[in-house]
């Protein structure tokens, strides 16, 4: 059985709010509140939820692109939480990232060669004439040619970038790759060879991967779990079979039930919830999820629920299956 190879506990990120000539603090936004899941060597945990849920934000924490607030972070079985920027550079070279936007996460006055080579360069990996060789290694791996070395971002389609994109990423031999939203940009047919490219890339490398996307139906296609998260918290985390078969959690169901399904003669019971998101400046108490939810129970307004295991992984944090922790 695989080991983990990422373990985060009790992950926190508050944005101060500031106010007044004399700036003082006068709230905080909580992007993320007390997240908990470990992510096991060659596996992908997909990480799911509505814009504004904190899953970008957990994405660029695992990576100290952010700091956190409070919490760990247990990477390769050490824990990189505070560790400064000389320590963390090395750990740097076994996590990466895939951005969102293909067209804004590339330098446009660098060609592909120059893109791919920069972090080698910074890692120290290799001298001009191997990172050639190993640049053009990258893009016959993600299905480029070798002459498109010589070209300028502008000079691709986004799903071209994108693949550009997942070679930077694969340059410097990264245990870790973090995908943070990298298909909803591009054109559906195009979604779909992307996804393939990473399942292609993962059996190769034996790479593990965070696959961060907001539709739960690309996430399927990739992931061996899933972590469902609203306003800052995971509230159901299972495997793909387990989450899309048997849905726990309200908001899951909710979620599960809007994705629409080819087949006009199939009718779909839809679960529609009242209400916004509430804004994480200021959650609701209890269950930030209670003030939507129409199975609420009193309970759910004052305590937080916290993941709870149903049997075979499957946990959920709800107050409905309180039962089945205390049996």
């Amino acid at each position: 059985m695989a080991e983990d190879l990422l373990q985060v506990r009790d992950l926190k990120k508050y944005f101060p709010v500031m106010k007044g000539i004399i700036p003082r603090q006068v709230g905080a936004v909580k992007a993320v509140d007390g997240v908990t899941f470990d992510v096991k060597e060659g596996e992908t945990l997909g990480l799911v939820g509505e814009s504004g849920c904190g899953k970008s934000t957990t994405g660029r924490l695992l990576l100290r692109l952010l700091e956190p607030t409070a919490g760990q972070i247990i990477f390769n079985g050490k824990d990189i939480t505070r560790l400064n920027a000389r320590e963390m550079r090395p750990i740097r070279k076994q996590l990466q990232m895939v951005f969102q936007d293909p067209y804004a996460s590339l330098n446009p006055r660098m060609t592909v060669e120059e893109i791919l080579s920069e972090p080698m360069r910074v890692h120290g990996i290799g001298d001009r004439h191997s990172r050639v060789r190993k640049v053009m290694e990258l893009l016959d791996v993600v299905g480029l040619a070798s002459y498109h070395a010589r070209r300028y971002p502008h000079e691709f389609s986004g799903g071209q970038r994108q693949r550009i994109g997942i070679a930077r990423a694969l340059a410097v031999n990264p245990k870790l790759i973090i995908c943070d939203e990298p298909v909803s940009a591009l054109d559906v047919s195009i979604q779909a060879q992307v996804i393939n490219l990473l399942e292609d890339l993962q059996k190769e490398f034996g790479l593990t991967y965070i696959f961060i996307a907001h539709d739960l139906s690309v996430v399927k296609h990739i992931s061996d779990r899933v972590a469902v998260m609203y306003l800052g918290r995971i509230v159901e985390l299972g495997t793909d079979t387990q989450l899309y078969r048997e849905p726990r959690h309200p908001y899951t169901r909710a979620l599960l039930s809007a994705i629409p399904i080819p087949n006009p003669k199939h009718k779909k019971q839809r679960v529609i919830l009242k209400g916004d998101v509430p804004s994480p400046l200021n959650p609701p108490s209890g269950c930030h999820f209670h003030n939507r939810c129409q199975q609420v129970m009193n309970i759910c307004r004052t305590e937080i629920p916290h993941l709870q295991d149903l049997g075979n992984g499957h946990q959920v944090a709800c107050h409905l299956y309180r039962e089945t922790k205390t049996a």
